[in-house]
């Protein structure tokens, strides 16, 4: 018994840290030891950060409901394009959710696109894509529309989607241009989000930072 206990101690413990998919644990009360401090944050459960939890090859779990993501999106859009008066939470909402059942309902997919960790892939588009200076809702409609289109072909679990969904314009150059803009922009970010845990873990934060000052959960208005 000896042996196997010096054996198991010189057990490698390296591994690649698993890409973080927020979830919501069955039981909260859990044993919080679990959670890395990033993730400890985003519960709420404020403890030092040590060097060790950082590194150690452990899944990052965060807390977050997929409406509660859809609403921080929708605030964070517009406290950006405030110029765009019109503009409501909801009807950010309305977009990302129109061009998903449209895509069930043509079958085009079988499954909803609309998970925690999609929309922190399309808050770091959108958010990196759409300036503070657009007040032109057909243009913000079309720019949101882009990115969402961009993040189905780079998340979605479909070999291709078609562009009538995603288009306002009816002139696919112009749809072309601004894909490939935002592409030769953010390729590097799109690629780290999905390899590192940590960055994926700020982008969560901080779209969920987007709306935490509402605390009743309640549907945004304005």
């Amino acid at each position: 018994n000896f042996r196997k206990s010096q054996q198991s101690e010189k057990k490698p413990k390296n591994g690649p840290l698993a890409v973080p998919i927020p979830t919501v644990p069955s039981h909260p009360d859990q044993d919080q030891n679990q959670f890395t401090p990033a993730a400890k944050q985003l519960v709420s459960v404020q403890k030092q950060p040590s060097s060790r939890s950082l590194l150690s090859p452990r899944r990052v779990i965060v807390q977050a409901s997929t409406g509660e993501l859809l609403r921080c999106l929708g605030e964070f859009l517009c406290k950006r394009c405030c110029k765009v008066k019109e503009l409501t939470p909801n009807e950010v909402i309305l977009w990302f959710r129109n061009v998903d059942r449209t895509l069930l309902l043509q079958g085009w997919q079988d499954h909803g696109f609309i998970t925690p960790a999609n929309l922190v892939f399309v808050y770091l588009l959108i958010r990196e894509t759409v300036t503070d200076d657009v007040d032109n809702p057909r243009e913000l409609h079309g720019t949101f529309l882009t990115c969402l289109y961009l993040a189905y072909s780079y998340m979605g679990n479909e070999i291709s989607y078609p562009l009538k969904p995603f288009m306002v314009d009816t002139n696919k150059d112009v749809f072309w241009e601004r894909s490939l803009d935002v592409i030769d922009k953010l390729s590097g970010k799109m690629l780290q989000i999905n390899i590192d845990p940590h960055f994926f873990t700020d982008v969560f934060q901080d779209l969920k930072n987007e709306g935490d000052y509402k605390k009743d959960g309640s549907e945004p208005d304005r």
